[in-house]
C-alpha cells in the first residue's frame, strides 16, 4: 500500500526528480539522482532520502522505462525503507503528459502474491451521503481503517465500483485497493467484494449481510472463499487506474 508523487526538476541541481512516497506507516521525501550506468539494464538513478539524523541515505534505484502497449515513458523504482524491498512505478496521467508539467503519480507495481485471509475481522458501514462506505479490517498483525469512495472513472463493466483509500500518518490519501458490488448467484443477495494491496500481498475479502443485518447499513467482512458462484464483482487483478 504505497502512493506518492514525483516532479521533474527544472534546474541543474543533483536531483533530477523530487517527491514524496507515502504508506499507512510513513511519509518520506525522496530524490532521484543520476548514476553512472554500468550496462544497458543497470539503474538510471539512485533514490535517496534523509533519515532522522539528517543523513542522506540511498534507499533504492530507478529506471527509465516505456510502456509496451502505450509507448508512454514512466519510472520503475525498487525501494527499501527498512520494511523489506518493494516495487512502485511513477506514471503520468494523460493531462500531465499533455501539459508537459513533469508531474508523476507513484503507484504500486505488483503485489507479493495472495495473502491467506482465514483470520480476519472487519466491518463495513454505508455512509448517509456520497455513496461511500467506512470500514475497518484487522487480524493479529494489522488493523486498518479505510474508506470506499465511488470510482468516478468507471467506464467498463469490469472496472471497480469503488476505490479503497487509507491515510498516511500525515493525512495523505493512499489508494490501497478496489471494490465491486456483486450478487450471489445462489441466494440473490448483494455483497461487496474487496481487493486490498498490502506489503504482504493481495488480500481478498467479502463484505456480507446476515439475516439480522440485511436491509441495514452494516456489513460484516469475512474471508474470501472461491466457491465458483460469484458474479460480476470479483476480479483477479487490482485496478489502480480505472
Amino acid at each position: 500500500m504505497f502512493a506518492g508523487t514525483l516532479t521533474k526538476t527544472t534546474d541543474t541541481t543533483t536531483a533530477v526528480y523530487t517527491g514524496m512516497i507515502h504508506s499507512s506507516r510513513f511519509d518520506i521525501a525522496i530524490q532521484l539522482e543520476t548514476r553512472p550506468k554500468m550496462s544497458e539494464r543497470s539503474p538510471d538513478f539512485d533514490v535517496t532520502a534523509v533519515n532522522k539524523s539528517g543523513r542522506k541515505v540511498r534507499i533504492g534505484t530507478a529506471w527509465n522505462e516505456t510502456g509496451n502497449t502505450t509507448g508512454n515513458p514512466y519510472l520503475s523504482m525498487q525501494l527499501d525503507v527498512g520494511l523489506g524491498p518493494f516495487r512502485v512505478n511513477a506514471v503520468q496521467s494523460k493531462e500531465a503528459r499533455e501539459a508537459q508539467n513533469g508531474q508523476f503519480e507513484i503507484i504500486p507495481l505488483v503485489s507479493n502474491g495472495t495473502m491467506k485471509s482465514g483470520s480476519i475481522s472487519g466491518e463495513l458501514t454505508a455512509m448517509d451521503a456520497d455513496n461511500a462506505f467506512a470500514g475497518y479490517i484487522a487480524n493479529m498483525m494489522f488493523d486498518l481503517e479505510f474508506m470506499l469512495i465511488e470510482n468516478d472513472y468507471k467506464t467498463e463493466q469490469t472496472h471497480p465500483d469503488y476505490r479503497i483509500e487509507v491515510s498516511s500518518p500525515k493525512g495523505t490519501v493512499i489508494r490501497v485497493g478496489s471494490a465491486w458490488m456483486a450478487k450471489s448467484v445462489r441466494t440473490g443477495n448483494e455483497y461487496v467484494s474487496l481487493l486490498l494491496n498490502t506489503p504482504d500481498g493481495d488480500l481478498r475479502v467479502n463484505a456480507v449481510q446476515n439475516e439480522e443485518q440485511r436491509g441495514g447499513q452494516t456489513f460484516s467482512i469475512i474471508p474470501f472463499v472461491d466457491n465458483g458462484e460469484r458474479e460480476q464483482g470479483e476480479r483477479a487483478g487490482l485496478s489502480l487506474v480505472a
